[in-house]
């Protein structure tokens, strides 16, 4: 049987193209959650419930103090305090004036660094689903 050079060059472009997508894939550092993230080696979100249903973490940020690049899986939030914050995430950077007793819900984030510029310590309520 013979292979034509047009089949044969697709089978060698298709390989190399799944070698690639999974050598990348493999290689790609993994994101931490946001209990993971920290800032400077500082811990930023501590746990203040954990059972089957639910995770609830409290995040604190002082001025100057932000959250390294992270992801979020489906989540609820609550601003405690607020202050200002300097995002970053897949639709670039943006400041952000972030209101206490603000709240918010989102089926997911992919990743995001923020940084607290503001002049006041802010404290968040993350809630998860599991």
């Amino acid at each position: 049987m013979r292979i034509s050079n047009t089949t044969f060059t697709f089978k060698i472009i298709s390989s190399i193209s799944l070698f690639l997508l999974l050598w990348n894939c493999k290689n790609q550092p993994e994101l931490p959650d946001p209990h993971e993230a920290g800032w400077n080696n500082q811990v930023i979100c501590e746990v203040v419930e954990d059972n089957d249903k639910l995770r609830t973490l409290k995040c604190t940020f002082p001025p100057g103090v932000g959250h390294e690049r992270h992801y979020h899986n489906a989540h609820y939030g609550y601003t405690v305090s607020g202050s200002k914050f300097r995002i970053k995430d897949t639709t670039g950077t943006r400041e952000v004036n972030v209101p206490s007793g603000y709240s918010f819900y989102n089926d997911k984030i992919e990743w995001h660094e923020v940084l607290n510029i503001g002049d006041s310590t802010a404290v968040f309520l993350i809630v998860e689903p599991k």
